[in-house]
């Protein structure tokens, strides 16, 4: 299906006898400026739409616009009636010599339907004409599947796409969650003059608009895939303690909280308190972190990856002995303590969350001793790595359905194809456009909810959503459609 396709560039051709609706099924699903339609050029080039004189100029400037587009990476949508079999297998050649995915959408629309909406036309197509059209998209459905594209999706109108009731438009009220808890993951802090101001305000959207949780990244500085280095970056569990007081259900975390950044112990006892102070609401994402040189610039060890990794074993084991009943010594494989005295205890058992992807230890360590792993979002990887960590714990004796999915989802959400369109030109720097838009999943909250439910399907619980450009609470209301049509 053409859903296949979203967010990536493609070349799409539409298909359809005059009054099939093709240009308004184009409009509803993608930006004016990817719809290159043959009308529209006509009324450049001649005196109107529907000024066929003007047809000849018109199809050598589509023609020259499409192979612009798509020498650039960028989605092309044809919009003619597409009935023409030479031009369509010349518009396939082109998408295969650009390395592009090619998909035909064929508009069958009920002739009656067809006709009624001719005779409301300006200048309507002679009926004989219309006639012949509806003829050859019958020829062309029946030998669709021979010509060779990506992806065939038909159409079968019964009404104005205009006048259809959208399903996103359908009540939430009493539904069932239809796809992975969402939690917002808060990753820039572009404050100004008020931070607990901005912080409070966020939260409190981020609870009316249904979110799960509240995350906060763990860094010293700022790092250079969100923001410049002498943006505020807070210390995170000073700010979560601060959240916990707010009237909210949010689950407080980090994502994820690097253990060469603070000693086992205490971060156990950063992580109890602050599960106290909010009822029971705290989890912990960990990590053997990454950035040198954030560790340089405060003093910190930085050991290599394979001893950080031995930390990270050692951090996980020390948090579940100071959290466990009583004051006992313990001695682990690898962590021992003389007592374990930790008061206030957690009220809750705090999930513990392994960030990182790395197959042969860092999710062997989720197998063995966390509650969940956290991962990158990208399907084809993600599908993966869920098959290692699987393996993982076929290993160790541990059923994997005990072990928590979720990801981190860093993703360009805009509130129309335009808005997506600019949010990725803002957000690219020097990366091409198409390349940034689907390393970001770049596209609509219908879009993302259907990537959610298929995340779903590979076991993902909870979603972190992470928006590059986020700026403030009402910048955040973007997000209400795809958390209704998540339920």
């Amino acid at each position: 299906m053409i859903d296949e396709l979203r967010g990536r560039p493609a070349l799409v051709v539409l298909a359809g006898a005059a009054g099939s609706g093709k240009s308004t099924w184009a409009a509803a699903r993608f930006r004016a400026v990817e719809v290159v339609s043959a009308d529209a050029l006509r009324a450049v080039v001649g005196s109107g739409p529907a000024d066929l004189e003007a047809s000849a100029e018109a199809f050598v400037l589509l023609d020259q616009i499409v192979t612009a587009r798509l020498g650039r990476g960028l989605t092309a949508v044809i919009d003619t009636l597409g009935l023409d079999p030479v031009r369509r297998q010349r518009y396939l050649s082109a998408a295969r010599a650009a390395g592009m995915p090619a998909a035909l959408v064929v508009l069958d629309t009920p002739a009656a339907l067809c006709r009624s909406r001719n005779r409301a036309r300006d200048r309507p197509v002679p009926a004989s004409a219309l006639t012949e059209q509806l003829r050859r998209v019958r020829t062309l459905l029946a030998g669709v599947e021979d010509e060779g594209w990506d992806v065939v999706q038909v159409e079968r109108q019964t009404e104005s796409p205009v006048d259809a009731p959208s399903p996103a438009a359908a009540p939430v009220e009493g539904r069932r969650r239809e796809g992975p808890q969402v939690m917002l993951q808060l990753s820039r802090f572009p404050w100004g003059a008020d931070p607990t101001a901005w912080l409070r305000e966020m939260a409190l959207a981020a609870e009316s608009l249904g979110f799960a949780g509240l995350a906060l990244m763990d860094h010293l500085i700022q790092i250079p895939q969100v923001d410049r280095a002498w943006e505020p970056i807070p210390e995170p569990w000073v700010s979560l303690g601060w959240l916990a007081a707010l009237d909210t259900r949010l689950q407080l975390g980090t994502l994820v909280s690097p253990v060469t950044f603070r000693a086992p112990g205490v971060l156990a006892k950063a992580v109890a308190t602050l599960d106290v102070l909010s009822g029971g609401r705290a989890f912990c994402g960990l990590g053997a972190g990454w950035w040198r040189q954030e560790h340089q610039a405060y003093g910190l060890d930085f050991p290599p990856a394979g001893q950080r990794l031995d930390e990270l074993q050692t951090c996980i084991e020390t948090m579940r002995a100071l959290w466990a009943p009583g004051t006992k010594a313990h001695s682990g494989p690898y962590a021992t303590l003389p007592e374990t005295t930790c008061y206030p205890r957690p009220v809750h058992p705090v999930p513990i969350l392994v960030g990182g992807s790395g197959e042969r230890r860092t999710l062997r360590i989720v197998a063995e001793q966390a509650d969940g792993c956290n991962l990158p979002s990208a399907e084809p990887e993600l599908a993966r790595l869920i098959g290692v960590l699987h393996a993982h714990c076929d290993a160790v004796g541990r059923d994997p359905a005990t072990v928590r999915i979720t990801v981190l989802d860093v993703a360009v959400l805009g509130r129309d194809r335009d808005d997506v369109a600019a949010r990725v030109e803002r957000g690219r720097g020097r990366t091409p456009a198409p390349a940034y838009a689907e390393r970001h999943h770049a596209g609509l909250a219908q879009d993302h909810a259907e990537r959610y439910r298929r995340l779903a399907g590979l076991g993902v619980d909870t979603v972190f959503l992470a928006l590059p450009d986020l700026r403030d609470a009402d910048d955040l209301a973007r997000c209400a459609p795809l958390l209704d049509a998540l339920g």
